[in-house]
């Protein structure tokens, strides 16, 4: 089931590869806001950038606890972060998340960011078997 899951995947990414990291303008503030299947490089764009970069190199961790999770962390584990870049909370905790990755040498290939709106959709993503009702939601496949 997983591998027909990967399959899968890699056919909505080759089919949708021109919508990668697509930004949109957030029509309740006019900024932009990023939908649907993202990777990380978008962090870099100038229109996150600025609460992205502040909120990873800042943020405190635990040495302790990175010690121990980089005891438990296999390479079977798979995760599936959804968010939105229009949400305070996802401004704060994905770069928290993703700095404490980096700190346990997690590949990222192994991660799978969706941007939702506002109506936490996306246009062209069935996404209601997740049951998303906060962002961001961190999903953990073993």
């Amino acid at each position: 089931m997983k591998k027909i899951f990967i399959i899968l995947l890699f056919i909505v990414v080759c089919i949708q590869a021109q919508d990668i990291n697509k930004i949109i303008i957030d029509e309740k503030t006019g900024k932009p806001m990023l939908i649907g299947l993202c990777d990380r490089t978008v962090f870099a764009d100038s229109s996150f950038s600025w609460w992205f970069e502040p909120e990873y190199e800042y943020y405190d961790f635990d040495q302790q606890v990175i010690d121990s999770l980089k005891q438990i962390v296999t390479d079977d584990i798979e995760i599936k972060l959804v968010l939105g870049t229009w949400c305070s909370d996802s401004k704060r905790e994905v770069p928290h998340f993703m700095r404490i990755l980096d700190e346990i040498n997690f590949d990222t290939q192994r991660i799978t960011m969706l941007s939702v709106g506002r109506d936490k959709l996306i246009e062209g993503f069935n996404i209601s078997n997740l049951e998303i009702e906060f962002v961001p939601t961190f999903i953990f496949y073993k």
